[in-house]
């Protein structure tokens, strides 16, 4: 039986489908809907009080983006991602983000400006969660900052790729957090930084500070998950050493949208 550990999130009745399968989404970036969890459509149904169409609608949306499993007769489940998935979703969105801030500069100059202020609320925003360990909030605050940044890059493909793989790091990352004691000041904090990076087109210290981003990530959860870093194939990139070997064929490392999550 499902169970959020909290009260139903209110479903607006103008988009059902949607609304219940964002409110699914983020109860998975916070572990709050753990892995391993299974449900019917009547379940969620009674969950967010909606029928049994917009409920199924929701969670076969949710399966096609490879973010639920299908269990034959029996319903859906939240996969089971362990550090080998975390490390092929860590790695391409490393390679994928570090090779797009190095080909943007020839693009940037006719970048819509505007957008910047709400980019910078959106960060305070994700900062001050993080500084003060508000898990649940800065799910939601983090993916929406790295959605509007990753709109500088004016590639919809790249954007919503990487929005993908966020959503996954996060169902990984999210449980170990959750046992932490104390999560002020754990997170990567430096939202701010980059979007002055950004106003001032210093790409090149954008790309930096990103790596600078997932390079924090990857060290905290191999930490808390008690896994060895040395697994991880891209930290030259992200340390700035040079590469070589393994990550000459990033094919291996880029897993597939609809290809499946847990092992």
């Amino acid at each position: 039986m499902v169970s959020t550990g909290r009260g139903r999130f209110p479903i607006q009745r103008n988009s059902l489908r949607e609304q219940i399968a964002g409110a699914m989404r983020e109860e998975m970036m916070a572990g709050r809907l753990a892995a391993g969890s299974d449900f019917t459509v009547k379940e969620i149904a009674e969950l967010y009080g909606v029928s049994a169409t917009p409920a199924r609608e929701a969670l076969v949306d949710l399966a096609a983006q490879g973010l639920l499993r299908t269990e034959h007769h029996r319903g859906f489940s939240v996969p089971v991602l362990g550090w080998a998935d975390f490390v092929e979703i860590f790695e391409a969105r490393a390679l994928l983000t570090d090779s797009a801030f190095r080909q943007l500069s020839s693009r940037f100059s006719g970048y819509d400006h505007s957008r910047l202020p709400s980019l910078r609320r959106r960060a305070e925003a994700a900062a001050r969660a993080a500084r003060a360990g508000q898990l649940d909030v800065l799910v939601g605050c983090d993916r929406r900052f790295w959605h509007g940044l990753s709109a500088f890059l004016e590639n919809q493909r790249i954007a919503d790729y990487l929005d993908w793989l966020r959503v996954q790091s996060w169902m990984f990352a999210a449980p170990y957090l959750r046992a932490h004691e104390d999560l002020a000041g754990v997170s990567w904090d430096r939202y701010g930084e980059l979007v002055d990076l950004i106003e001032a087109q210093d790409l090149s210290g954008a790309r930096r500070l990103v790596n600078d981003s997932n390079l924090a990530t990857v060290r905290l959860l191999a930490a808390l998950a008690e896994e060895p870093l040395e697994s991880v194939l891209v930290l030259p990139l992200l340390t700035g050493e040079p590469v070589a070997g393994p990550l000459a064929e990033p094919r291996s490392l880029l897993p597939s949208p609809y290809g499946p999550l847990g092992r």
